[in-house]
């Protein structure tokens, strides 16, 4: 039996002007959020997502 995915979240990250931008959509409720990130949190964005895909975390998945 083939499992449905549900997208319920989508991330963009927008740079422009010399400012970041992360715009989060909720699919299920159709609002949008924004949010002007600093460009060391930008940075460390590849550090965080390998911390979600890393060992520790797999006890919450």
């Amino acid at each position: 039996m083939e499992k449905l995915e549900t997208l319920l979240y989508s991330a963009e990250l927008i740079h422009q002007d010399g400012v970041y931008k992360l715009v989060v959509t909720d699919r299920l409720r159709g609002t949008v959020q924004t949010s002007q990130v600093s460009k060391k949190a930008v940075e460390k964005l590849p550090m965080f997502l390998s911390m979600l895909n890393s060992r520790q975390f797999s006890a919450f998945r």
